[in-house]
């Protein structure tokens, strides 16, 4: 027996599952227009020789206005409401900068000293990705053995809703970022940023390997690690920033697999990785001290792509949040001899892969080095998540 508000709820979730809130695979979304695209992201530079306190100067200083400081102050506020978290975290946060590793604790300072915001917030702002992104990122490998690597990011759940939106994916979307990390005047890395966060979610190594972050949800989770972090226990890594130093500092694919399933992390993740041959290319699932059941992309078996949401691959996702099933049909039905930039963007274009948390899509090849990033809305009809 459910009690009379469960059993609506349970028809409300229901009733979202079925058509106009899904929908048959799209196709010829690409190149993007119309009303699920809200325009390109914007591309910066960061330059990796500059002291890193001065390296996000240009990116803040041209996205810096009400809006992303009201951005950040939310994200602190969605926590605790009436500011209570806020006045927590000014107040005491900014005394742990100091214990986060080098160049990131440098970088943030920067962040906060060119916008205004608080250093606390910045912090809190750079630390709240560990625990809160839904997402669903793939690899795929074309019939001439290149590999395409794409991924929606979603974020903002349960974070107010207003005017049928997340509050927070909406404050976002214009703080999304591409940034072409460089040194000596040649490109390191690229990625898909949000300004003021200096952890990577999503990057390419030109010629050498992809990699996207997807939060993992289990009870020994991201808030556990980040308070150890605070108690003093630090014997595990930042996630954003494990991703980041990868993507800066690995020469391979392999390296940087190594790197992914071996390194004791804060909170439990999924790690999507692309190589640059045939092949190359896995789901890390990650507790925060062991890689499990990794899963390789396999041609001789018939696994020519890998998708991951937010839901080990060996067990079925929570019915309430079933993105994988849908993802995986429309891949399917593009078969392998189809697939392309264009065929993935479809994929992630379809309900409700694409869904109201949804604030970009990037599509990456490695073999050119081409990371493409769009700004995204769901209209109405769609999934909340």
């Amino acid at each position: 027996y459910l009690p009379p508000l469960a059993w609506l709820l349970f028809c409300i979730i229901i009733r979202l599952q079925h058509p106009p809130y899904t929908e048959d695979c799209r196709t010829g979304m690409y190149p993007p227009e119309g009303p699920t695209f809200k325009g390109e992201v914007p591309w910066y530079t960061v330059d990796l020789d500059l002291p890193p306190s001065k390296r996000w100067t240009d990116v803040i200083t041209d996205k810096k206005n009400n809006a992303m400081i009201q951005a950040i102050k939310d994200l602190a506020d969605a926590f605790v409401p009436s500011g209570k978290l806020t006045d927590l975290v000014d107040r005491d946060l900014p005394l742990m900068v100091d214990t986060l590793p080098y160049p990131f604790n440098e970088e943030i300072k920067g962040v906060a000293a060119t916008s205004g915001v608080p250093l606390g917030e910045v912090i809190l702002f750079n630390i709240f990705y560990e625990v809160f992104t839904v997402c669903t990122s793939l690899v795929a490998e074309d019939p001439a053995g290149n590999l395409i690597h794409a991924r929606n990011l979603d974020f903002g759940l349960f974070m107010g809703w207003k005017n049928k939106s997340w509050v927070m994916t909406e404050k976002l979307k214009p703080l999304v970022v591409n940034v072409d990390f460089r040194r000596n005047n040649r490109t390191v890395f690229k990625s898909t940023n949000f300004a003021g966060y200096v952890g990577m979610l999503t990057g390419l190594r030109p010629q050498m390997f992809t990699l996207t972050m997807n939060e993992r949800f289990t009870l020994d989770g991201g808030y556990i690690g980040i308070l150890e972090w605070i108690l003093g226990k630090r014997n595990g890594i930042w996630m954003s920033f494990l991703t980041r130093s990868i993507l800066e500092n690995a020469t391979s694919y392999a390296e940087a697999k190594k790197q992914l399933s071996d390194t004791k992390l804060l909170a439990p993740a999924y790690f999507i990785l692309g190589g640059n041959q045939t092949g190359e290319a896995c789901i890390i699932t990650r507790s925060r001290t062991q890689s499990i059941h990794p899963l390789e992309l396999d041609i001789q078996q018939g696994r020519w792509y890998v998708l991951e949401t937010n839901y080990d691959h060996w067990k079925p996702p929570l019915f309430l949040d079933d993105r994988r099933t849908p993802a995986m049909k429309c891949m399917n039905q593009t078969t392998q001899s189809n697939i392309s930039v264009k065929t993935v963007y479809d994929v992630l274009s379809t309900k409700p892969v694409l869904n109201k948390l949804t604030t970009y899509t990037t599509l990456m090849e490695v073999a050119s080095g081409k990371l493409e990033s769009f700004i995204r809305d769901c209209p109405n009809p769609c999934m909340p998540w």
